[in-house]
């Protein structure tokens, strides 16, 4: 099935094809249709199996380009997921020749400009939730026009933080809007909420017990805590060849800034992705990551939620994930599409149970390896030391000449034997008195005082 028979639509084909998008996959091809047909849609599936496309190329047409309203609003998480719909959605309406007008909206960028540019009557938003809220309750979004509402990231912006801003949101919108969401995972949570909020949804899922990309490739690294940083490294300049891009996730945002700081320092050009750093920085760091001016990002879970750089080819896991789930979106970051990638997870000793729980869990093998003299070998620790062409431990009998002769004396005698030989000089002399020695401790002993006579006896 071709993309002209789904979308029946030969400039949106031709918009794809100018991106060598050439064959839908299959979450395109079953929910490309569907939302075509007004449906409310519930869609999952694995990380860079093209969902964004999936609602984006029917949302825009589905847009009545002669309407100066906005008719479709998507949704979500992160300003660089936003930025990054904003960017796809720029390139179809340019590539298609469409007359739509798109604009982005997230938070910690100046509301007046938003505000003055929603005066110009695009037909298309992108947006963080919380912004958008903002400007509905001043009156500068007018959600009656709103005949299309796309949630991206589902499980994320449903959860208990987000759950009410969405519920406000969707509260504002007409009761016939079409309404659809999509995630690489679903909680059950987050499929009842929908469910009451859509009509009559249609729930597609692909390959429901591979959540994984089956493109990528796992492996883990046995460290302890303290020397995480120091196995990081190593991993690092034996990757330094075939990696194009490396993400790596870390949970904590003040020890990730640490992190990105002593990377520098070891003359690895790194830069940081996470909620405390400024927009400014953010827009900076993903641009020169992009480009390739920088070979490495370290990021936490939410920044990176939805972030399609095909150039990543590497995902390095310094801590674990707090949810199982976030494991498969911090993976999902490499092997966009068709290509291929590897996530390597440093985990302490501790760590190894969750380990296999995520491969029971996804239905994935997470294969051990090790680091030597720059390489990467596969095999845990305890199976590298068993290696026969590893040199052993020498034992006593297997010692050179030159280390049994080192520390004998005039005699001959090697140290243990003067040892011995000393310590039984000792046990004699315990055992043995001398007459000078009688006579000093006889010498030592304590004297009795004589008793001072009364003063009556003195004076006789």
């Amino acid at each position: 099935m071709s993309f002209q028979e789904i979308l029946q639509h030969q400039a949106m084909t031709d918009a794809l094809a100018k991106q060598n998008i050439i064959e839908p996959t299959a979450i395109q091809q079953q929910v490309i249709p569907l939302l075509l047909e007004g449906r409310d849609v519930i869609g999952q599936s694995y990380t860079g199996s093209g969902k964004t496309l999936a609602y984006l190329c029917p949302t825009l047409l589905k847009i009545d380009e002669n309407a100066k309203q906005v008719q479709a609003l998507i949704l979500a998480p992160t300003h660089e997921l936003v930025m990054q719909i904003y960017r796809q959605a720029q390139q179809l309406i340019r590539d298609g020749q469409m007359q739509i007008g798109c604009q982005s909206i997230i938070g910690e960028a100046n509301i007046h400009n938003q505000i003055a540019k929603l005066k110009e009557k695009p037909q298309l938003l992108v947006g963080t939730p919380g912004r958008i809220l903002d400007l509905i309750k001043k009156r500068k979004i007018n959600c009656q026009t709103i005949r299309t509402v796309i949630i991206d990231e589902a499980d994320n912006l449903l959860d208990n933080t987000n759950q009410q801003t969405m519920q406000d949101i969707l509260k504002s919108m007409l009761r016939d809007r079409q309404l659809a969401a999509f995630s690489a995972t679903i909680s059950n949570h987050a499929m009842e909420l929908l469910q009451q909020t859509m009509q009559d949804a249609a729930v597609v899922r692909i390959a429901e017990q591979a959540k994984m990309n089956p493109h990528i490739q796992h492996f883990y690294l046995i460290s302890e805590q303290r020397e995480k940083f120091v196995q990081l490294r190593k991993l690092l300049h034996a990757l330094d060849e075939e990696a194009q891009r490396v993400l790596i996730f870390m949970n904590d945002g003040p020890e990730l800034d640490f992190l990105v700081d002593k990377l520098n320092y070891h003359k690895i050009r790194t830069y940081s992705l996470h909620g405390i750093v400024s927009k400014e920085e953010r827009q900076k760091s993903m641009e020169e990551f992009r480009k390739g001016k920088i070979k490495v990002l370290v990021s936490s879970d939410l920044a990176a939620r939805g972030l399609d750089i095909p150039d990543i080819t590497h995902v390095i896991n310094m801590d674990f994930p707090a949810e199982p789930n976030e494991y498969i979106h911090r993976a999902g970051r490499t092997a966009r599409g068709e290509r291929q990638g590897q996530c390597y997870s440093i985990v302490n000793p501790r760590e190894l149970a969750a380990l296999r729980i995520y491969q029971r869990e996804f239905g994935i093998e997470i294969a051990p390896v090790h680091l030597v003299k720059g390489k990467i070998l596969s095999g845990a620790v305890k199976e590298f030391y068993k290696d026969p062409d590893r040199k052993k431990k020498k034992t006593d009998g297997e010692k050179t000449k030159k280390q049994t002769e080192k520390g004998k004396n005039k005699k001959g005698q090697s140290p243990k034997e003067q040892n011995k030989k000393e310590t039984y000089k000792r046990e004699q002399q315990k055992n043995k008195t001398y007459p000078h020695q009688a006579d000093k401790q006889r010498n030592e002993l304590p004297k009795k005082k004589m008793a001072r006579p009364k003063k009556s006896e003195k004076k006789n």
